[in-house]
């Protein structure tokens, strides 16, 4: 399986040019589109463009619906609930996101419950714009039961969603910390990224249908199905328990469940925090502790000759330096598929195929 590295600019494009085909108006197809090349620079391919061709399918079968905006269900000041109405993630939750934005500086904090939206993407991304803002934010999301991947701790099939977590810290003088994780070893878009490439997974990342450790990409899409493992064993199967809960239960989108009336299409909830230093301890204050931490965590003498301690976020900024200037990497198998996801919305594959040069 060869790799071919692609033009970031280029291929914005020609994706945004596949999602305004599919009937994306402008807007929504820039931010579906960015947003997955953003993913695929800072590291995060299984969140990027190996994703077009499963929206363009999902859209088709009507499982995502394009140019919906945010329906508001419940407006209590710092409290606010809103329905996604099964639109892209990538521009319903920005919208979302905004309003909270905006409620938290007025207020100092505010709690943001979507729910019932399309794949939201990579999480980091919303905590990434909350810290652009000034603010810390946290941000829970789950999916309602199309997303059933992980086992629980002690079991040995899937039960839970993969249940992303992002936190953002704004940073004087500097990048904000984003950490971006979730509770299980590893995202379901890394297996299709090593399917695709034909690569092992990972060790105790993945059982199969019976239970039974496997590196076997195949072995997770086999019927009987396998299943993803929780990081960190008991410890990642409580946290991603109170992920469903924040998540799922209390925006009222539902914890993961196949009997769930969502539970047929690819739908996440999302509970996020949005808090202003200002109405706290003071912005002065803030800075200058967090600039402190910073400085004290990396000052530790590196436990590898020539290593050092990361701060989250640097690692994704360092693979976007190299990406910006060298490309991004994509199989063949990738490029195939969002070819075809062309096709499918009549567009000309010898134009896509040159936006992935």
């Amino acid at each position: 399986m060869s790799v071919a590295r692609a033009d970031p600019q280029r291929l914005r494009q020609g994706i945004r040019a596949i999602f305004a085909a599919g009937g994306c108006a402008e807007g929504e197809a820039r931010d579906v589109a960015d947003h997955l090349v953003e993913a695929n620079l800072v590291g995060h391919d299984s969140h990027g463009v190996i994703r077009v061709a499963k929206y363009i399918d999902w859209q088709k079968r009507g499982m995502v619906l394009p140019n919906q905006a945010p329906k508001t269900l419940r407006d209590e000041g710092v409290l606010l609930l809103l329905d996604g109405q099964f639109g892209y993630g990538q521009s319903v939750a920005r919208a979302a996101l905004r309003s909270g934005i905006a409620r938290a500086k007025a207020a100092g904090v505010a709690v943001l419950a979507l729910r019932n939206v399309g794949h939201l993407g990579r999480i980091g991304a919303w905590a990434e714009l909350a810290a652009a803002a000034g603010l810390v934010s946290l941000h829970f999301v789950n999916t309602s039961g199309f997303g059933i991947l992980v086992a629980p701790h002690g079991g040995s099939d899937r039960r839970l969603s993969a249940n992303p977590i992002a936190a953002g810290v704004p940073m004087p003088d500097g990048p904000p910390m984003i950490l971006d994780m979730s509770t299980c070893v590893i995202a379901e878009g890394k297996i299709q990224v090593a399917r695709n490439k034909k690569e092992p997974l990972p060790a105790d990342a993945v059982v199969d249908g019976k239970g039974q450790p496997t590196r076997d990409a195949e072995a997770f899409y086999a019927n009987p199905p396998g299943a993803i493992l929780p990081i960190a064993g008991h410890k990642g199967s409580g946290l991603s328990l109170i992920c469903e809960v924040l998540a799922g239960a209390l925006t009222g989108g539902g914890s993961s469940h196949p009997d769930n009336p969502t539970a047929k299409r690819l739908v996440n909830n999302m509970l996020s925090v949005l808090i202003a230093a200002d109405g706290l301890c003071g912005e002065p204050a803030f800075a200058a502790d967090v600039r402190r931490l910073k400085d004290w965590v990396k000052a530790s003498p590196p436990i590898a000759p020539g290593g050092e301690v990361l701060i989250p976020g640097e690692i994704e900024r360092r693979v976007r330096a190299e990406r910006e200037k060298n490309g991004i990497p994509l199989d063949d198998a990738t490029r195939a598929q969002i070819a075809r996801a062309a096709q499918a919305v009549n567009l000309d594959r010898a134009e896509i195929d040159k936006s992935m040069a």
